[in-house]
This record gives structure tokens, sequence and C-alpha cells, in this order.
């Protein structure tokens, strides 16, 4: 099922370029005429129906796009890796599979290796701090300039999970339980965060965790507790009150399908990413306790650690900014410059 409407899609793409393109270029000559049929575009992620990423941002932001246009604008969804992998979504973004792609950085870490910025521990406190100032760069400051441009992709809206926790299936106690165990990681700043405690890290998308993990081929992740608790995976024990970093996402259009959209459509898109990233992350946020509760429902053993372990953990963490941004530098890419950046756009600490 899911080929046959891979290949309807890719027709109609086909159909579109033949004869509907020229269609398109009309609207991109006049952006500002009154639409005269709906615009229906395609919206592509990895998240199962339900999930509460899907719920809370990306039916939320397509909702409001509809309702700022006065309807001109519909969406037709695909969730659940339904027009391709998670780490194929840009790909799909740029040829036009699809319209708006759900986009991890590190997961294109080759094209997108600065956005990862916002993945570095101990960053700032909350979802919604991390997201003020992530939105900020995404939009239209230093990432949409210096590494969406050149990628030919702009973010419509970008979000950031509350800080991440420790998750594993054996005994875990203290720092030294993590030693040689390998954690699922999203690569780029999270690799250098499990080799902190001299750990493995395993990279792959959050779809295969959950078999991964019950195959025993990683022993555990470093994920937030309400993605714990969505992809019901089998840890048994859970660190208390840390701060591993995050994981950030983007969902993006290409720019080419961009400029076929009238202005007022941009605008629309715009503002309701504007909405969605304060309305996303303040519900992260709230669902940080209530997910936490859930995990002991099910007997997954809360582990705090001790005034020394913290200190220790904070001393591994406090370098790994510096590090990521010094790998940049040696690429020729801005590492430390982004970092600037990030830090510079972030809220005062309350």
């Amino acid at each position: 099922m899911r080929s046959m409407r891979f290949c309807a899609i890719a027709a109609a793409l086909l159909v579109s370029s033949a004869g509907g393109g020229t269609a398109w270029a009309q609207v991109a000559q006049d952006q500002n005429r009154p639409l005269e049929k709906k615009i229906r575009l395609r919206v592509a992620d990895s998240f199962s129906v339900g999930h509460y990423i899907a719920e809370y941002a990306t039916r939320y932001w397509m909702d409001q796009v509809t309702q700022l246009t006065g309807g001109a604008v519909e969406f037709e969804y695909y969730p659940a890796e339904q027009l391709g992998k998670a780490k194929d979504l840009l790909a799909l973004t740029l040829s036009g599979v699809t319209d708006i792609g759900y986009v991890v950085p590190s997961y294109v870490s080759d094209k997108m290796p600065l956005s990862a910025v916002a993945e570095l521990p101990g960053g700032f406190p909350t979802s919604c701090a991390g997201v003020t100032a992530y939105w900020k760069l995404s939009k239209d400051g230093f990432l949409a300039q210096k590494e969406f441009a050149p990628n030919g992709v702009r973010a419509v809206f970008s979000l950031v999970s509350a800080p991440y926790q420790f998750a594993v299936k054996p005994r875990f106690q203290g720092l030294k339980d993590l030693e040689g165990l390998k954690l699922r990681s999203i690569g780029g700043a999270q690799d250098i965060t499990v080799r902190k405690f001299k750990a493995v890290p395993v990279r792959m998308p959050a779809p295969e965790i959950f078999e991964s993990m019950s195959r025993g081929t990683i022993d555990g992740i470093i994920f937030p507790y309400a993605s714990m608790v969505t992809y019901n995976l089998p840890v048994k024990y859970v660190s208390v009150g840390e701060n591993l970093g995050t994981s950030a996402i983007h969902y993006m259009i290409s720019e080419s399908r961009w400029k076929t959209l009238p202005a007022g459509v941009q605008k629309a898109m715009l503002e309701a990413g504007d909405a969605t990233a304060k309305h996303a992350c303040a519900l992260f946020d709230r669902d940080v306790d209530a997910a936490f509760e859930k995990l002991k429902q099910r007997q997954v053993v809360p582990v705090q650690l001790s005034p020394e372990e913290k200190r220790q953990l904070t001393a591994a963490l406090v370098t790994v900014g510096a590090e990521w941004a010094e790998g940049l530098d040696k690429r020729g890419k801005p590492g430390t410059e982004t970092l600037k950046a990030f830090r510079e756009a972030l809220p005062p600490a309350r």
C-alpha cells in the first residue's frame, strides 16, 4: 500500500512538472493576487499516529495555517514514514515528493551540522528556553542564512524537546554503570556526550529504538521522559533531574516550492510557526512530570545521582560544546560562531 501511494504521488509530481508547473509559476509571478483555488500541500514525518509531537506541533501548525488563510490552504498528512525513512525526508522535500518534511539535523549531519547546536547538554533548562533561541536562529537568523539557504530549504517551524535523561535496561545506580553500554544516539553532539561516560553511541532514528532495545541491540538511550512513554520503551532505570542535551527538529519546505506560494500564504506559515513554537514547547515542558509519573507506574526505577556524581557529570559535560564547535571549525564550518549565536539568543536565566 505504501509503495502504491508513493508511486501515485510520484506520478502526480510528473504531471505537475509537465503541465502544472506553469500554473505555479504564474502564481509566483503575482504573489499578492487573491487565491482562485485551494492550495494542497503534503506534509511528511516519521511520527506514529498519536505521537505527542505530531499532536502538539504538526497538526497544530497545519490547523493554524488553514485558519490563517481562511481555508485556502489544506494539507495531506503522511505520518509514520509513509513517504520515506526519517533520514531521507530532507532529500524527499528537496525533490518534491513531499512539500514539507520533518528534518532532524543529526540524521543529515553532513548537510546540517550547525543545527545540532541545540542538542548540546546543559544548554537550557526547559524546552521553551531552547525553542525561543532555536526558532529565532532558524526562522530568519544565523541558521537560516548559514545552513538552510545553502541547502535550498527553509524552516516553517523548529522545536527542541525537554532536556534528556539516561534510560537503560541493565542495572543503573551510578555513572560507572554506564561504561561499556550501547546507548542509542542521534549522532552529532550526542555522540560526544555518550562517549564522555565510556559508553558506545549507536546511531539510529527514533522509530527503530523499541525493536533495537527489545532485541538487545542497544542497552539504553538518552531521551525525554515523554518519548519513553510514547514509544513504550522497555527501560528499567531512568535518571532524574539531569540535562543531557535534547533533540532539535525542523519542518522544512524547499526554497523552490516556497517561491511558488503567494505572499499571504508565506506570511501565514511563518505566523503559524511562531504560534506552534510557543504552543508546543509549553506542552513539552508541562508533560515532563506527568510522563515521569507514568514511567514510575510501569515500575521503572528513578535514579538520583549523588552530589559527587553530579559534579563529575557537570565537569564531563561542560566541555562538550567546545569540543563540538572545535570539530566543526576544523572542517571549515563556523562551529564556534554558531555556538556563540545560539547562546546569545537564549533568554536570560531566571
